[in-house]
């Protein structure tokens, strides 16, 4: 095998390739594969949402077979899941795993349950040794079909999809393995999906990792306007904001009569980039674990008193090498329209974010920068920063203050107002003497310094010298009060599920009697074409009622026992969250307390 990599470079595309839906569906899609085969820089691994069709998928892979030779298309539900991975390095592992909550039959004009919406997982392996695999977590969850100031019902099938695709990416990381986890979530940052998984999962958002001050959804988005700030551009939201959905680039977005213009080639239909877009909003994501590892280095003989005080530091891994995955570029792609039709490619654009395994020195970057290398102010407005800088650079230094709060501590800021004043905005940016330091940046806020876990054997870490294990991001959960709203959705979807099993089922046993008055009532009626009629009512009504009652039988009941599964799983999280070790535990230590309640009945009874 090649050398190791120290550069990953990551696609997530929603192709729209809805069949006999999605307009030009079979050229746009061909157009893809061109488009991913020619990205710079050649991409590693890639990400696919709805290619329905085996066919398109052929076409994708006929088209990358050079730069992506390995690929597979996932089989799930009864249309497929719409789900493919490419990769540059043979896939050793594969499984499609389906979602416990994913929509309901009975909204068959929407398909989610049909199609069998799950994640596509894949493990790649990119090296010989043991932990040089990738595992990639490919996922298209549940739609917002619902809009406020509708009750958006399905909200309780996205968070349950959060956390089963936030408990597999754990498990990856955990296993010392890179995760990564990208596709279409259908959602917008910091929502309560996003901060389910985020969470829950030691994973890091790739474009808040560079962009920590993008929006958090579209302009008219009740948090975004909360935040006070001006109606982004169309350049801006590509550039800063990371949209990828209803942009006002994107031809699909457009008014029926300009996409029937664009259409005949009447006109080019060219959009300026100061072009106002309050509806382009981010729902295509790259998450990562940075699987930061260090290693302290070496003591040097013969140190003088002061200097042993100094190395003594390394006990805390203040002088030591960290080793861990850092965003070194992401962007929005895919931008370009079909050559001939003259169309976007998709009605998303995709997401493009190269990793790089960085190493950092922390003895050297814990000296205060330069006056050389000081960062200058940010510009007030996002649309003078767009006439200014027509090129995304490749790093983002953020400030100590993004990275020195954990996730918990900005989802508390996020419920308790902080975000609605404009922070600095995003765009600071530095040259190339800066990079190096954005990259340890990166790395520092990933790294857990918690003295205790650094070296938690009590050993002497200059001993041998080694490596130390693999840290992953600590993820401490939501507030309580997040649970409490979390349990307070689910307890209110069982109620109407319930609601909807018991109507059912009556219609099942209504339909069932009116049929029995029917065949009844046919012996006494004189005239033949009233008892065809009769029958025919009976039977098509009772043919209703059975789909009701299997629906009853078979559906709600496995959906509620589903989500009684996820709502123990959110209370074992709350009673973590609030001191309690699990609901497991706390329920053996109540058994055990009242087993030595009956021990010491009996004894005073003897």
């Amino acid at each position: 095998m090649e050398d190791l990599p120290t550069e990953l470079n990551i696609i997530t595309l929603n192709c729209w390739g809805l069949l006999h839906l999605s307009q030009h569906r079979a050229e746009r899609l061909t157009a893809i594969g061109r488009q991913l085969a020619a990205s710079d820089p050649v991409p590693h691994i890639v990400g696919l949402q709805e290619c329905w069709t085996q066919e398109d998928y052929r076409n994708i892979r006929r088209e990358t077979r050079f730069a992506l030779p390995f690929g597979k298309f996932y089989h799930s539900g009864a249309f497929g899941g719409g789900l493919a991975i490419l990769s540059r390095w043979p896939i050793e592992e594969s499984t499609m795993f389906q979602y416990p909550l994913n929509g309901r039959p009975t909204a068959f004009f929407r398909g989610d349950w049909f199609v069998g919406k799950g994640v596509a997982c894949a493990k790649i392996r990119y090296g010989s040794g043991e932990k040089d695999v990738v595992e990639v977590f490919n996922t298209h969850t549940h739609a917002i079909y619902e809009h406020a100031p509708k009750n958006d019902s399905y909200e309780v099938h996205r968070l349950a999809q959060s956390w089963e695709i936030a408990k597999l990416v754990r498990g990856a990381a955990e296993r010392g393995h890179l995760a990564v986890a990208l596709g279409d979530f259908n959602d917008v940052p910091m929502s309560l999906a996003y901060r389910m998984f985020t969470a829950h999962a030691p994973i890091k958002d790739a474009w808040r990792v560079v962009n920590p001050d993008s929006s958090l959804g579209s302009a008219s988005h009740e948090v975004e306007r909360a935040r006070r700030r001006p109606v982004p551009t169309a350049s801006f939201n590509i550039k800063e904001n990371g949209v990828t959905s209803n942009s006002a680039y994107n031809t699909w977005t457009w008014p029926k009569s300009e996409q029937r213009a664009l259409k005949s080639g009447k006109r080019p239909m060219l959009i300026p980039p100061d072009t106002p877009d309050p509806r382009g909003k981010r729902l295509d994501y790259i998450f990562f674990s940075p699987q930061v590892s260090s290693t302290p280095n070496p003591e040097p003989v013969g140190l003088t008193e002061a200097a042993a005080a100094r190395a003594s530091k390394d006990d805390a891994g203040e002088n030591s090498t960290s080793k861990g995955w850092v965003v070194k570029d992401i962007r929005v792609g895919m931008l370009s329209r079909h050559p001939e039709l003259g169309c976007s490619l998709s009605d998303h654009f995709s997401v493009e974010a190269t990793l790089l395994l960085h190493t950092s020195n922390t003895a050297l970057s814990n000296y205060p920068p330069s006056r050389h290398s000081s960062i200058p102010p940010s510009p007030s407005s996002p649309h003078d920063k767009d006439k200014n800088r027509l090129e995304k650079p490749s790093s983002h230094p953020s400030t100590a203050d993004h990275y020195a709060h954990d996730h918990a501590a900005s989802l508390l800021a996020l419920e308790h107002g902080t975000y609605l004043q404009s922070p600095t905005g995003s765009e600071v940016r530095v040259g190339a003497q800066g990079i190096r330091a954005s990259f340890d940046e990166q790395l520092r806020s990933f790294s857990d310094t918690d003295p205790s876990q650094v070296n938690a054997s009590g050993s002497n870490p200059h001993a041998s010298h080694q490596s130390r294990p693999p840290r992953t991001v600590k993820y401490e959960g939501l507030p309580c009060t997040t649970y409490d709203e979390v349990l307070s959705a689910i307890h209110a979807y069982i109620a109407r599920e319930q609601r909807q099993r018991r109507l059912r089922s009556i219609h099942f046993y209504v339909w069932a009697a009116v049929l029995f008055a029917c065949y009844v009532a046919v012996w006494f009626v004189p005239y033949p074409g009233v008892s065809f009629v009769l029958l025919l009512l009976g039977s098509l009504g009772l043919l209703a009622g059975v789909v009701d009652g299997l629906m009853a039988l078979l559906f709600f009941g496995s959906e509620v026992r589903a989500l009684k599964e996820f709502e123990w799983e959110i209370m074992n999280a709350k009673a973590t969250a609030s001191g309690a070790q699990g609901l497991g535990l706390t329920q053996q230590v109540h058994e055990g307390e009242e087993g030595n309640a009956a021990t010491t009945t009996n004894e005073k009874s003897w």
